[in-house]
């Protein structure tokens, strides 16, 4: 089994393992997924997937046109990496890695830096797998978000998190606000589908999404894809079926 690179020579006949399936909601999701990623190729987007089929995929570009409000020069930073159901364990994730390092060493970069949480959460890789690598963290964001960075350059300036994000809020400070981007092909859906259910309940919510990279690293979650917040405040990055989240709202507006 190969890795294989993902880009404009074959990005139309390829998979790329988030959105699998030929059904219509795949087939959507999967397009709304490539159109961003055929945009972030002439900006450095690098995706890189097992020659199979199956979750398993690194996706990574440099920190100056990160979709995260993140702030640096000359690193790299990994967007996701991602390896499931039964390629776990088998030491995939760190062949993914060296990828990247190899990729970033090639450009002569400074570094790699990733977004991970204090403790584990959904779709953030575990920090103690970057830190087995030799990651370290240098940067924090609330609620639970951290930054990790692997130098090769040790005199070279630590990237950070935004002003904004280290505040943790956005600019619509009445009830729910979504900010979210097409680099997850499932956000959309999701989106429509909680904004929906605020309606419903009578609760007032505001859809934000943002579509170029300076949007991101101004307005984003350091999770960048997604950023749930309440009363302008971050509450979460987490992807959530209705019922979950209606039990998530009631419960912040008895806070």
């Amino acid at each position: 089994m190969k890795i294989i690179s993902i880009n404009n020579n074959n990005i139309d006949q390829e998979h790329i393992c988030c959105a699998i399936g030929n059904d219509k909601a795949n087939q959507y999701r999967a397009l709304t997924k490539k159109n961003w990623m055929k945009e972030g190729f002439t900006d450095g987007l690098v995706f890189k997937r097992l020659d199979d089929s199956g979750k398993f995929f690194i996706e990574y570009m440099p920190i100056e046109k990160v979709w995260k409000p993140i702030l640096g020069e000359n690193y790299m930073v990994i967007n996701c990496l991602w390896v499931s159901g039964k390629f776990k364990g088998n030491g995939i994730s760190t062949e993914l890695l060296k990828e990247c390092i190899m990729d970033a060493k090639k450009l002569d970069m400074d570094g790699i830096t990733v977004v991970s949480s204090a403790k584990v959460k959904p779709f953030l890789t575990d920090r103690k797998f970057f830190e087995h690598h030799g990651f370290e963290v240098i940067d924090s964001a609330p609620p639970y978000f951290v930054l990790l960075v692997l130098k090769f350059n040790k005199n070279a300036k630590n990237p950070e998190f935004t002003k904004n994000a280290k505040q943790g809020t956005c600019d619509h400070k009445k009830g729910v606000a979504f900010i979210y981007s097409s680099q997850c092909p499932f956000m959309e859906e999701y989106v429509e589908l909680l904004s929906n259910t605020c309606s419903n309940k009578k609760i007032s919510c505001e859809v934000v999404h943002v579509k170029t990279d300076k949007e991101a690293q101004s307005k984003g979650s350091p999770f960048g894809t997604l950023g749930i917040y309440y009363n302008g405040e971050f509450k979460t990055h987490e992807l959530m079926p209705e019922k979950k989240f209606e039990k998530f709202i009631e419960e912040l507006k008895q806070k």
